[in-house]
This record gives C-alpha cells, structure tokens and sequence, in this order.
C-alpha cells in the first residue's frame, strides 16, 4: 500500500482554480451521486449538517472511487479545539479538513499541530483506516506532507488577524465564510451588503497575497465568477440542499401554477 498523494493540496500549490460542491444531506448515496457530477471537491460538512464520524466515514468511502477530492468540515470553532474530533477524521481517511470559526493565529497554530504526527504535532498514533489498518507502515512518515489544512475567517475579529493567520505555516488555505461573516459585520442575513462584498474582495486579496489560497462559497453563479477572477482558487458554486430546495419547488410551481383551488379551500 502506498499513502493517497493528496491531489487537491497539490493544486492548491499550483494556484489552479478548483470548483466545489457543499454537501449536506449526511447521506453516503446521494453524496455518490454528486461524486460523479465532475466537481474538483466535495464538501461533507460536520458542522451544520447531521454528520457523525460514521456517516463521514461511509461517505469517504462512497467518493473513493470517483476523482472528486472530499473536504471534511470539523464541528469545532471560537477556540473550541477539537483535537479528538480532528484525530478522528484523520484516522478514517479524511487528508483535507476544512474548521470554521479560526480567529487567530494562535488558533490556526493549534490546528495545525493537531493535524501533524510528532515531532511536528500531537496527532495520536494508531493504525486506522487511513494507513490501511496498520499495513501501510510508511502512512506515519508520509501523512503530514500529504494533510490539507483549510481555516475559516468568519469575523471581524478573523479579518483583523487575517494576514497572521494566512502566514500561519501549515496552513493551506482561508475560506471566507459569507454567512456568519455579514452576520458579524451587523448585516445579519445579507452577504450580498456592499460592505460585506467589500470585505470579502478584500480578504481574497490577502490571503493570495500571503501566497495562501483563498475559497468561498456562492450558488450565484455571477458572484462565484466574480470571486474567481479576484484570485479565489477553491470555491463552491452550489449545496446540494439549496439544489434539491429550488428545483423542487420550481418544478412543483410549474404544474400547480394556474391550477384551481379545490372548492372550499383557502390560499395563504
């Protein structure tokens, strides 16, 4: 056996544009589906999702065959840091993590030594999934080259320590998150507010700047193409909820619409 080069890091090296898709359905049938739609990534997302460590698992399984690159997201944040949760997704397979809510870089340090074997970091030993239950004797030598390490800037208070966090070495890339950043930004509700699109093309700046990648999130075509063309490499231009929400409901309206009120019904 030999341990998985991580393809996705590699590209994110070369500054080569990866295009994602956010999946939060915690369903390792439909995320095989999505698997073999043609994305760069896929994001299996631990903290607003109901995933556990299982359904993580059998979904890392259900991508394996397919050349999309899974992303897991760590359900940690705000100086809540998991390093139990992160040894966990580690050991099944998971090479690229994804943690929201990284405010400093004392933060981002953290994790990055929570995702490393010694003498590098403080990853417990044990022969998982990952180094093929122990047949693969190379994995702990090899792993930290390979892992991936993704922080999100979510806040004021990120954005103000976002160029320190960007030099944070072992860190691979800053995800801006638009929804809790326009949130902390007193835009509750609207990332599209211009001074949350302000401070988003300003980050995207910063962090490539710092010679890190830069993602994102946006199902408005537009504003995805627009976040590509100011350097952003890996973003996401859809969530499979948001799919299943509008396509639903635009196919149910065009078969309804026009269609009479049974008699002695009311229309709210």
């Amino acid at each position: 056996m030999q341990t998985p080069l991580n393809k996705f890091k590699l590209a994110l090296q070369n500054k080569q544009p990866l295009i994602g898709l956010w999946l939060s359905l915690a369903d390792a049938y439909s995320t095989e589906l999505c698997a073999g739609a043609g994305f760069d990534w896929l994001l299996l997302d631990g903290e607003h999702a109901p995933n556990d460590v299982r359904s993580l698992l059998a979904q890392l399984q259900a991508i394996a065959p397919y050349p999309s690159h899974p992303i897991a997201r760590v359900p940690m944040g705000h100086g809540h840091l998991g390093e139990t949760l992160i040894k966990q997704y580690l050991d099944i397979g998971a090479q690229t993590l994804l943690v929201p809510m990284v405010d400093t870089p004392e933060q981002a340090a953290t994790l990055v030594r929570a995702t490393r074997y010694p003498p590098q970091g403080i990853r417990g030993m044990a022969g998982a999934r990952a180094s093929g239950w122990g047949r693969n004797p190379a994995y702990v030598h090899e792993a930290n080259a390979q892992i991936c390490l993704l922080v999100q800037a979510e806040t004021q208070t990120a954005l103000t320590n976002l160029d320190a966090i960007a030099a944070t070495e072992g860190v691979d890339g800053v995800f801006i998150g638009p929804a809790d950043l326009s949130a902390s930004l007193g835009h509750v509700g609207n990332p599209g507010h211009p001074q949350v699109q302000a401070a988003i093309e300003d980050a995207i700046r910063r962090i490539t700047r710092a010679g890190k990648a830069a993602g994102i999130l946006s199902p408005d075509e537009a504003v995805a193409r627009r976040y590509l063309e100011l350097g952003a490499t890996f973003v996401a231009v859809g969530l499979d909820t948001n799919l299943l929400v509008r396509h639903t409901s635009a196919l149910a309206a065009r078969f309804k619409a026009g269609q009479a009120a049974p008699a002695g019904s009311q229309t709210y």
